[in-house]
């Protein structure tokens, strides 16, 4: 789509059109352009939970985020839909629990065929049919873009200016100068640009073109995403920082990577602000699944370990806390009482019934939305949502083994799905940690939320694990992956199974 049709606000040549009468209407209607936010949405790639400073780092130096849940609010207890990117990603672009759409693992994903059961078959693509985000706010008014990582669909077709978003400018690729990718003609990163510093121009661009009309802006860095790089001054910084206080980790990388995030976060603020936009501009931070201690393979040639979730256990690719849940912080001045905080159970989809209720628009007749609008939250932090549970399905092996997963008020139900019929239970008031499995003491809460837990996949239509008919306990642990569309091991070996000769 040509720059300058970005660039046109939409409501002024309409009212030019308008008789006087549906002038003054639109004038005074609560839907005006005026009144309608500008929305922001701020999607990290894993970075976790106790990452930032406003969650109780105090290594990481994150002024910017920090900035904004002081300025608005901060939930404690929001989730991630997925336990890795792609899911999450088609969550929030669908509305839709990633089982309902049959997305359950990251594109093009991988898997372990001589395991205790085979795992499903994971989509490639989100499916064109679901009516993003981005097209219900396209149709409610907004200016819409994307910028960033998609990773839901690496044809075309799938791409995020065929989902809805009018600008966009995806980008690929790691983190150092010269390594990633621009995929539009007329924006290219300055010689020995870092990537979050390019996507914050960009960004800047965006906002500054459609400061005239209501915009959606998702800006979606690949920070903090491992391999770990960042720029030498900044990892010099935390390398000294790590030496004076005998930190091991994060890692003096990742933390200087999370500092440049921070950096990308605040020069977006800053350009909300120099529009004269911030009083109705909402901006929300968050992650798109939990944070990496160290790669699911254990490849001594990759990173060394990352960082930990600690309070919270586990990591990215896992149904403990430190793989799902994830910051988010949500400042809007005109909407959002500042310094506030909420505990609201709530998840990735909610984005969608939120952003699309704050921009009086509508959602899709036809499509199932699992998400609960925040909205009332956001103008209440005391407020409750109408919701009973969340859910998490990840059947596949990355960082642990199959499993589901429910969270009811505060207690969670961890459910493995590799036939070994084994459950968890955990208190998340009393035990964030997850430390204290009662799933022995409290049997009759493991049969109810396992029931409802079963009756939910079942409404979803969730995909399952089956028994594997050439389980090999000798190769359980083998990885494989699709390369050009073929499946080969994590040696490049392309028979499949192996045969004999492949030793």
């Amino acid at each position: 789509m040509p720059l300058d049709a970005v660039k046109s606000p939409r409501f002024p040549t309409v009212m030019k059109k308008l008789p006087l009468v549906l002038l003054l209407l639109a004038l005074f209607s609560p839907l005006h352009a005026a009144e309608k936010p500008n929305i922001i949405l701020i999607l990290a790639d894993d970075l976790g939970w106790a990452d930032v400073g406003c969650n109780g780092n105090d290594f990481i130096e994150t002024p910017h985020i920090d900035g904004l849940a002081a300025d608005g609010m901060r939930f404690t207890d929001f989730y991630a839909a997925g336990a890795v990117c792609s899911p999450t990603r088609a969550s929030i672009q669908s509305g839709q629990n990633q089982a309902r759409m049959g997305l359950t693992a990251h594109i093009p994903g991988h898997w372990r065929p001589f395991e205790r059961v085979l795992t499903p078959v994971n989509r490639m693509a989100m499916a064109t049919e679901i009516v993003t985000v981005g097209e219900a706010l396209r149709e409610a008014g907004y200016a819409t873009g994307y910028i960033g990582k998609w990773h839901l669909g690496n044809h075309p077709q799938f791409a995020p200016q065929n989902q809805g978003y009018d600008f966009t400018v995806e980008i690929g690729g790691p983190h150092l100068p010269g390594r990633f990718r621009s995929r539009h003609p007329d924006f290219s990163p300055k010689p020995g640009q870092y990537r979050t510093d390019f996507e914050a121009d960009v960004s800047e661009h965006f906002i500054t073109e459609n400061k005239e009309a209501p915009f959606f802006l998702i800006v979606s860095p690949y920070a903090v995403h491992i391999p770990l790089a960042a720029m030498s001054e900044r990892v010099e910084k935390y390398q000294r920082k790590a030496e004076e206080t005998g930190r091991d980790l994060p890692h003096p990388v990742y933390a200087a990577m999370v500092e440049h995030l921070d950096d990308m976060v605040g020069r977006i603020v800053a350009a909300v602000e120099e529009n004269g936009l911030t009083d109705n501009t909402l901006i929300a931070f968050t992650s798109d699944n939990g944070g990496l201690y160290r790669r699911y393979d254990f490849n001594p040639d990759a990173d060394d370990d990352v960082t930990t979730n600690a309070p919270l256990r586990g990591e990215k690719g896992q149904l403990y806390e430190g793989g799902i849940r994830v910051p988010l912080v949500v400042k809007w001045p005109k909407g959002v009482p500042a310094g506030s905080e909420s505990d609201a159970v709530s998840i990735s989809h909610d984005f969608y019934p939120t952003f699309v209720e704050l921009a009086g628009g509508s959602l899709p007749e036809n499509q199932a939305i699992d998400g609960v609008s925040l909205a009332g939250v956001l103008a209440d932090p005391a407020a409750g949502l109408d919701r009973e549970a969340i859910y998490f399905h990840y059947p596949h092996y990355h960082h642990d083994r199959p499993a589901s997963a429910i969270r009811e008020g505060d207690w969670k139900l961890i459910e493995y799905l590799d036939n070994t019929g084994e459950a968890a239970l955990f208190n998340l008031a009393e035990d964030i940690g997850e430390e204290n499995d009662l799933s022995e003491a409290k049997q009759g809460r493991v049969a109810d939320l396992r029931k409802k837990l079963q009756a939910w996949k079942t409404t979803v239509a969730a995909r399952i694990t089956i028994p594997n008919p050439t389980y090999d306990p000798h190769r359980a642990g083998e990885w494989w992956s699709l390369r050009n569309g073929e499946p080969v091991d994590s040696q490049g070996r392309t028979r499949f199974p192996p045969t004999e000769k492949d030793g």
